[in-house]
């Protein structure tokens, strides 16, 4: 396994939350920070109503989360789905073989691929939850390597109103400008948090008691059997006690501070700082009691009967703080309860400020993460381009004009005056005639001896 930084962001009813941490090459994950921030009528029911005012939320927490990881920048996130629209519903699936044949791995992911081809009105799948195994109508829990000619699954498909995926797409990818890695259903991740393989085995109830609603899954012979989302939480208890003129902050503080799930005065005098502790107590338990009457039907709903969960019930929310909850909870089940702690070796909260009890719902998510050996969310920013050094100015010197010679002067030459033509004389015109006869007079004769002579 790479070393690698998740961050996982949940979004609940009251409060927000996120978480950054390290998984090892040995699959350890160190959990190095955990944010929150509250608040008040931006989700309902698990689903985001004003998803711009959740984004401004969201950004602040993640910011927070980047600071304490510089110079490293989140650029992705794993999302927790939870809310009043999850849900299971069952599913069957069934293989004939030609021959008797040995169930690999490749038939088991076919099994689940034909699972999640089940049609589904207005609800979209989040996962497949394999329940049971059967080969030749014989229950095995691990049906990897057996031989048969015949092999069934059934399953659960975990759904959710598309509304809810929508909505989260849209404050993650559009607002935050970040990308979803993945979906994590919060239910099932915590359910591998805090509880045990015995407790899975023997049979068991884990219940997540929110703000607006309570999630309760079943576990049977290690498998998941029954999932399920109560439209009731502890903010039901605290808008009963505004009926006493109390502003839903100032019932929240009294619920915290003198509310009991037995009703009565609990362990508190009837006057406490000016607070009817009778009267609040008895919203409290009748409110309580309609969660607790929901939460037992349950076990019939799946199938089972308490005796079928000798595990007991494992509580996990802050709503399940209240007062004297786990026992009557207790009392009406038949079930013994007790709260759900880390129980994964794997997980290291490298700051002692978290506190883990506080923080499940989205520890589980990073848990989760590192089960499936999931995607980096982090990467180092790219260096900022350094100036070029500039050249050392040169001083500058004023430059001196060089040396132009004087032009020499132009002389403009004297102009020749003409020569005037010689006329010519009468007398030197017949001098010069008589030259020529006297020369051809001489040449004759010249010319006569030569012929004598011959």
């Amino acid at each position: 396994m790479e070393e690698k930084n998740i961050v996982a962001l949940e979004i609940g009813s009251s409060k927000i939350k996120g978480a950054v941490g390290r998984i090892d090459n040995r699959g350890v994950l160190t959990v190095h920070a955990v944010e929150e921030e509250p608040i008040y009528d931006l989700v309902r029911n698990g689903v985001v109503s004003n998803v711009e005012e959740v984004a401004n939320v969201a950004s602040r927490i993640l910011g927070r989360l980047e600071a304490r990881m510089a110079p490293r920048k989140i650029v992705s996130v794993y999302l927790s789905i939870g809310g009043r629209s999850l849900g299971s519903m069952r599913c069957d699936v069934e293989r004939q073989l030609p021959d008797e044949m040995e169930v690999t791995d490749l038939l088991l992911r076919q099994l689940k691929n034909e699972a999640a081809m089940t049609d589904i009105v207005d609800r979209e799948l989040l996962e497949v939850i394999p329940r049971e195994y059967m080969v030749d109508r014989v229950v095995v829990p691990r049906p990897r390597g057996t031989f048969g000619r015949n092999v069934r699954m059934n399953a659960n498909l975990l759904t959710c109103r598309s509304q809810l995926k929508r909505n989260l797409d849209r404050i993650v990818t559009e607002k935050l400008q970040l990308k979803v890695n993945g979906y994590i259903v919060r239910q099932r991740a915590q359910g591998d948090l805090v509880l045990t393989d015995e407790e899975k085995r023997l049979g068991c109830m884990l219940v997540d008691f929110g703000a607006e609603t309570v999630a309760v899954s079943i576990y049977k012979n290690g498998r998941m059997q029954y999932l399920a989302t109560l439209p009731l939480g502890s903010r039901n208890i605290t808008r009963d006690i505004t009926k006493l003129n109390y502003l839903e902050e100032q019932a929240e503080e009294v619920k915290r501070e003198v509310g009991h799930a037995m009703g009565g005065a609990g362990s508190h005098s009837s006057a406490v700082a000016g607070v009817d502790v009778i009267a609040v107590n008895n919203y409290v338990s009748h409110r309580v009691g309609e969660i607790i009457a929901n939460i037992n039907a349950q076990i019939g709903y799946a199938g089972l009967k308490s005796s079928d969960l000798p595990a007991g019930i494992i509580l996990v929310g802050r709503g399940a703080r209240l007062r004297g909850f786990s026992e009557r909870l207790g009392t009406v089940t038949g079930l013994k309860v007790h709260s759900g702690n880390i129980v994964v070796p794997q997980m290291v909260i490298a700051d002692t400020r978290i506190s883990p009890n506080d923080a499940v719902d989205v520890l589980s998510v990073l848990y989760a993460v590192t089960l499936i050996d999931g995607a980096e969310c982090t990467c180092m920013p790219e260096p900022e381009p350094q100036p070029q050094p500039q050249p050392e100015p040169q001083p500058v010197y004023e430059s001196q004009p060089e040396y132009e010679p004087e032009p020499e002067p132009e002389y403009e030459p004297e102009p020749v005056p003409e020569r005037k033509k010689k006329r010519k004389s009468l007398f030197g015109s017949l001098g010069s005639r008589i030259e020529r006869l006297l020369g051809e007079t001489d040449e004759d004769d010249d010319d006569v001896l030569t012929e004598d002579e011959d």
